[in-house]
């Protein structure tokens, strides 16, 4: 037995090692999905540039219809996750991924506020359940101590797909204008909804449902991760649907979300008009400027993520970015006409608002395991999704009421404070991983092999 042993702790090598080669796998491929579902999502805030004119579609109609989507989003956001345990994640997360790419491309088809309602709605129908699958998928993989950065890494699809979104749509609507009697709008519409379709189709022959599916990993390799799996469901306080559902702190858990999620998604589909507010009018020029606050965002995540996960701490590397992104928001309205200076709030404030995002994704999967996992991590996501509803028509309403988004982004400001105040309702010691710098590996027996020094991804 010790042999054997020995003959499988050299074939996994160190861990960390191990642990690369598994991010290296599946972290760039759901990046992409995670970029498309984004990129899909708020390709719209591009579109309204140009279609409000074309369609004579008021602010408020925009705003309505941008918030439409979380509707369908939240009513099966739940069932999705529920769905996902038992079909897989493999099939689960490519019908995703086909039927909402199939949808965004007939976004080209709206004419009237009723059918942007609608294909709006079905949108949100589609994707339901794709970012928990996502999350879910993660914990099947990395043991919660690794699970800040992996989940950053995924996370930052939000801020990259501003990086390239931007640009892109900002491209798209100048230069396709009218090509074969289609708007710009009409274009990036298609160009950016057929790409998804093709990725879903790739994702079900490329994810493994679990380690003990996955090829590219050999015996002891599988055996060393669903060791460290084990140990980490052990410490998991909550594990029926129900416990997923109805425990209070899950419940405290989706109104901190709810509170960060009006910030993302107050920047997410006004973005582009905060920095036409500023004196931009090119929609090239826009896009571009839009990724500027984007790719110091994606910085910002994945260097806080790697702290959190040094110190094992949680709820500071929360509320923090979440006070500084709220601060930052209200600094780009009262500089407002200083174009520099609101790019650069707004800048900051990017960077804290998604940083409250990736952070917050340590949180429910620290207690919740199992069954639990997948209904508690879906009704987060589902409860922060009201915020979309919510965020992006307080903003229309402000616009359209008042002439300014000002108003608006200060009630995205106040949503985060209290948010980052709430997260120190959570008791520390649900949430913060101290690990210790080696720790015992048992084999299938129950016996402890060599004790393996562990290190950050």
């Amino acid at each position: 037995m010790q042999i054997q042993n020995n003959v499988e702790q050299g074939a996994v090598g160190d861990e960390a090692g191990l642990y690369r080669k598994v991010m290296w796998r599946l972290l760039p491929f759901l990046f992409l999905c995670y970029l498309c579902a984004y990129l899909d999502r708020i390709n719209v805030s591009f579109a309204k540039l140009q279609m409000l004119n074309d369609l004579s579609f008021s602010e408020e109609v925009y705003g309505l219809g941008a918030g439409i989507f979380f509707v369908g989003y939240l009513m099966f956001e739940v069932p999705s996750n529920l769905i996902l345990l038992r079909v897989g994640a493999r099939r689960w997360i490519a019908r995703i991924m086909v039927t909402w790419g199939a949808l965004s491309a007939c976004m080209m088809f709206v004419t009237t506020p009723t059918s942007f309602y609608i294909l709006r709605f079905l949108l949100g129908v589609a994707e339901a359940g794709f970012i928990p699958a996502i999350l879910l998928y993660l914990t099947y993989w990395f043991p919660s101590s690794r699970r800040s950065k992996v989940t950053a890494l995924f996370l930052t699809g939000i801020p990259m797909s501003g990086v390239i979104g931007g640009p892109l749509s900002g491209w798209i609507l100048n230069g396709m204008a009218g090509v074969h009697g289609l708007a710009g709008w009409q274009w990036l519409f298609v160009l950016e909804g057929i790409p998804t379709v093709l990725v879903g189709v790739i994702a079900f022959f490329y994810l493994d449902d679990r380690v003990s599916d996955a090829k590219w990993l050999n015996a002891a390799e599988k055996r060393l991760i669903n060791s460290n799996l084990d140990a980490d469901r052990q410490a998991h306080q909550l594990h029926s649907v129900k416990d997923g559902l109805l425990d209070p702190k899950i419940w405290l858990m989706s109104g901190i979300y709810f509170c960060f999620t009006m910030g993302l998604y107050g920047v997410s589909f006004w973005l582009p008009s905060l920095i036409k507010a500023t004196g931009v009018s090119d929609p090239f020029h826009i896009g571009m400027l839009t990724a500027v606050p984007y790719a110091a965002a994606t910085l910002a995540m994945i260097l806080v993520s790697r702290r959190s996960d040094e110190k094992g701490e949680r709820r500071w590397h929360l509320a923090i970015p979440g006070i500084v992104g709220a601060m930052s928001l209200c600094a780009s309205v009262i500089f407002a006409q200083s174009p520099a200076i609101a790019i650069v709030a707004l800048t900051i404030g990017t960077m804290g608002v998604m940083t409250t995002i990736s952070q917050f994704w340590t949180l429910p999967p620290a207690i919740l395991g199992g069954a639990a996992a997948a209904a508690g991590i879906a009704l987060a996501n589902s409860v922060g999704s009201i915020s979309g509803v919510v965020s992006p028509y307080l903003i229309g309403w402000f616009q359209t009421h008042t002439g300014t988004t000002g108003g608006g982004v200060y009630g995205l400001a106040i949503s985060m404070i209290i948010g980052s105040v709430l997260v120190f309702a959570v008791p520390a010691r649900m949430v913060n991983n101290k690990r210790s710098a080696a720790r015992p590996v048992h084999n299938d027996a129950g016996g402890a092999r060599q004790p393996i020094i562990t290190a950050e991804i």
